[in-house]
């Protein structure tokens, strides 16, 4: 696996906990081991100008997912180039109050969210939006329980 995680905010990240979560979710939504993926947490400036460029929407965001070969879950997954996603801390941390979550936790969710969205969910639609985040708590709890199951040794 080609896993890029690069934080380019003055935000303390815990990337070591990313990259297993990465993992994790690789072989959770059953996606070939040797798929590129590339993590990078960025400042509001530069997620303003992304969300801009590539959603045609004002203002900064707390995530963006670019999904690059389209990969999808699969009994006999195929390697290629997943995508990338990029989380803004400032605006997580900005946003807390309207989702009550710490920032390393917000982000643990934000990676879920932006894997899902790299597997081609989507939340468009109220039915859309009930399955992707169905799916999405699924995987979370599955993560944490894995998570703290590593963190006892």
């Amino acid at each position: 696996m080609t896993l890029t995680l690069d934080n380019e905010t003055d935000y303390v990240v815990d990337l070591a906990t990313l990259e297993r979560q990465a993992r994790f979710l690789i072989d959770a939504l059953r996606l070939h081991p040797e798929v590129e993926l590339s993590i990078t947490m960025i400042d509001t400036a530069q997620m303003e100008a992304l969300h801009i460029e590539w959603m045609d929407e004002p203002g900064a965001t707390d995530i963006l997912s670019f999904p690059m070969d389209e990969l999808r879950p699969s009994d006999a997954p195929e390697p290629g180039m997943l995508g990338d996603i990029v989380i803004c801390p400032e605006y997580v941390v900005a946003d807390n109050e309207r989702h009550g979550m710490e920032l390393a936790a917000r982000i643990e969710f934000l990676l879920v969210h932006g894997m899902l969205h790299l597997i081609g969910y989507d939340h468009a639609t109220d039915e859309e939006y009930t399955a992707m985040f169905a799916f999405q708590d699924e995987l979370l709890a599955l993560w944490k329980s894995a998570n703290q199951g590593s963190e006892r040794g």
